[in-house]
């Protein structure tokens, strides 16, 4: 599922038109991003967390040339899953 895809599926199970269903996502899409940006976690209770995880520098190297590499310490957007969601995947 795309985007318009899920802005097509709100619309329709909230009964919202589409420009207003995606105002919506784009708010949330807009709110996650700034939240993460600002280290701060958002959590869904049900759902999952979206979090931000720290990847440590490290040494890699170009396989074409076989030149070390020295790779920043980068910050990482995540998501965990919550419990319901993962039962909900995993009904037989």
């Amino acid at each position: 599922m795309n985007k318009s895809e899920l802005v097509e599926n709100i619309a329709k199970k909230t009964g919202l038109s589409l420009k207003d269903a995606n105002a919506a996502v784009a708010a949330f899409i807009g709110i996650v991003k700034d939240s993460l940006a600002d280290g701060e976690s958002v959590i869904l209770v049900g759902f999952g967390s979206f979090v931000v995880r720290d990847r440590a520098a490290r040494t890699g190297h170009n396989p074409r040339t076989g030149e070390t590499l020295n790779i920043p310490a980068v910050k990482v957007p995540a998501f965990r899953p919550g419990k319901s969601l993962k039962d909900a995947l995993n009904q037989k």
